[in-house]
This record gives structure tokens, C-alpha cells and sequence, in this order.
């Protein structure tokens, strides 16, 4: 009999396809701390986690741990370079919630440009005459910069171009053809010097991190949107809230955040020209279904030797377990 780990809850749907499997039984848990999760990891066979943190603390307790499955396609929560050192794969669940992100990025770029947090709290604070003095702007003829081309940036792709947007990609590892008309640009200075507007689609990492800070932010053209429905860290924030109070943004958008929850004292939140929202592009009814199915397929395929390379981050196990 295996044991699976399953690190806060999946959807029904997800538990459906765990209850399914007679040679496999399941615990759940919902105390994440390190103490915890290091005593419920010893004699699992794979896990499953959200966003909860796992350490090499944690999975250095783990025996006879054969896979882990993220519920999501982010990893930084995942000490990815350890778990190869010990031979175990690290598993994403690839593009099934790729059309909920992209959607949640049209909703904070247009929620940007229409400065829908000030039209609406206008309205129901009774100052119904900020329509003559807050002005939105139109988003078709504008440029959007994709930093990031994967799977979800290609969503935001061809939703932008139906709203008349042209398309511009920095993404230094794309080689694919787009169906939608992109033009790639090899160098990040010389992209943002021509985006009316910015949406980030990348893993956060070392050469990631802060890749829009004030330099950069200081590029783009007057009157710019930058949005992020990827990974907080990616930009500088006090340098974001700056740029918007002075005027040089038009607005922001952000899903995600350096830290999370957002603290009650950030600037981000006194600034009504930028859109918030609680990490929650990707939770929509439908894809936490995709996505908590996703997980547990990856999981068990895990456990059955059946491991798809597709999902697989540290494909080296793979190939060293051949």
C-alpha cells in the first residue's frame, strides 16, 4: 500500500481520483509548519503541496518520498536542486489553468487602464463627478509587452490581439511560432522603450528577481501599465508605487506580491491606481478542478513509474532513473 501526503486540500474531483486507487491511502494536512510536515513526511511514497513552503529540513526526513507534485505551475516553494540531489522528480500541472491566468490579466490590465479601483470606489462613496475628472484609457492600437512567452503568456497573446493590441515578446528561451502576430525582441532596454504596456510571465529565480525595477520601469514610455499575474518578486514594488504616484505609469496591476499576504502597511494599498488582487488568477472554479485532477494524475503516474517528462521540472532525475 502507498502513501500519499496531500499538503492542504485538493477539489472533491482531485480526492475522486485518490479515492479511486485501492492500493494507495492519503492523509491531509493543513498545519504546514516545518515541525509538522517534517514528521508527517517520513514514511510517504509522494505529496502533493500548494503554496505551502517545503524546506530541505522537511524533505531531508522523507525516506522513500518517489515524486512531488505541485498544484500549480510555480515551484520557487520547492527547493528544486535538493530534490534532484536526492532523486526526486518535482511535478507541475502544465497549461490546465493557462486560459484562467490570461483572463486574470486582461482583468488587471483593463482594470489598470480604466483606473477601476478609483471609478468604483468613486461610485460608492457618492462622488459620482469623478467621471469628468478620471479618464481611462484605450488599449486598442496600444503595444503589450509579454515578458514571458510559455503557455500562459501565448493565453494573454491572443486575447490581446483580439483586442487590437500589437504583441511584442522578450522571452530569451521561446523558439516556437506563435499563431497570433508577435514581434520577438532579443533585448529587455530595447522592448520597454516601446510597450504602452507590460504583463510578466516568469518563474521568479535569482536571474529573475526585480527584473522590473526603477531603471527599468524608468524606460517605458509616459503613461504606461505594468501588470503581474505570475510571481510577486519580480518587481520592485516601493519603485512601482513611485512611478505610479509620480505620474510616469498610468497604473498597475499585481496578483502577486515580494510578500504574501500583502502587509496592511504597504504602500501598494494606499495607491488606488493599481489593482489588487489576492493571488487568485488561477482559482477559478474550472481550473481548480484541472488543476487538482492534474496534480493527483501526476502524483499516482509518479508512483507507477509512469511520469510524463512534460511535467516533470528537474528532468535530470528522469533521465539519471533510465
Amino acid at each position: 500500500m502507498k502513501k500519499i501526503l496531500v499538503v492542504q486540500p485538493l477539489h472533491p474531483k482531485a480526492f475522486d481520483l485518490l479515492d479511486a486507487r485501492k492500493d494507495v491511502t492519503y492523509d491531509v494536512v493543513t498545519d504546514f509548519t516545518e515541525a509538522n510536515l517534517a514528521k508527517a513526511i517520513r514514511n510517504v511514497d509522494a505529496m502533493t503541496v500548494r503554496d505551502a513552503p517545503l524546506s530541505e529540513a522537511v524533505i531531508g526526513q522523507a525516506a522513500s518520498l518517489r515524486v512531488i507534485s505541485r498544484h500549480g505551475v510555480g515551484y520557487d516553494n520547492i527547493p528544486i536542486a535538493f530534490c534532484t540531489q536526492r532523486n526526486i522528480p518535482v511535478t507541475i500541472v502544465g497549461s490546465v489553468n493557462a486560459v484562467s491566468v490570461a483572463e486574470h490579466t486582461m482583468f488587471l490590465l483593463l482594470g489598470a487602464a480604466r483606473a477601476g479601483v478609483v471609478l468604483d470606489r468613486a461610485v460608492r462613496d457618492g462622488n459620482f463627478s469623478t467621471r469628468r475628472k478620471t479618464f481611462g484609457l484605450e488599449l486598442c492600437g496600444k503595444t503589450l509587452l509579454l515578458i514571458g512567452y510559455g503557455r500562459i503568456g501565448q493565453e494573454v497573446g491572443r486575447r490581446a490581439a483580439a483586442f487590437g493590441l500589437r504583441v511584442l515578446v522578450y522571452d530569451p528561451y521561446y523558439e516556437g511560432e506563435s499563431d497570433v502576430p508577435i514581434t520577438v525582441i532579443d533585448t529587455l532596454d530595447v522592448a520597454l522603450k516601446q510597450a504602452d504596456a507590460v504583463s510578466l510571465h516568469l518563474p521568479l529565480s535569482d536571474e529573475t528577481r526585480n527584473i522590473l525595477g526603477a531603471r527599468e520601469l524608468g524606460m517605458l514610455p509616459k503613461g504606461a501599465i505594468v501588470v503581474n499575474a505570475s510571481r510577486g518578486g519580480l518587481i520592485d514594488e516601493a519603485a512601482l508605487v513611485d512611478a505610479v504616484r509620480s505620474g510616469a505609469l498610468h497604473g498597475a496591476g499585481l496578483d502577486t506580491f515580494e510578500v504574501e499576504p500583502l502587509q496592511s502597511d504597504s504602500s501598494l494599498i494606499r495607491e488606488q491606481r493599481i489593482i489588487l488582487s489576492p493571488h487568485t488568477a488561477a482559482l477559478t472554479e474550472d481550473a481548480l478542478i484541472a488543476m487538482g485532477m492534474k496534480t493527483v494524475e501526476n502524483a499516482l503516474a509518479g508512483l507507477d513509474g509512469s511520469l510524463n517528462a512534460e511535467f516533470v521540472v528537474n528532468k535530470d532525475v528522469l533521465e539519471a532513473r533510465t
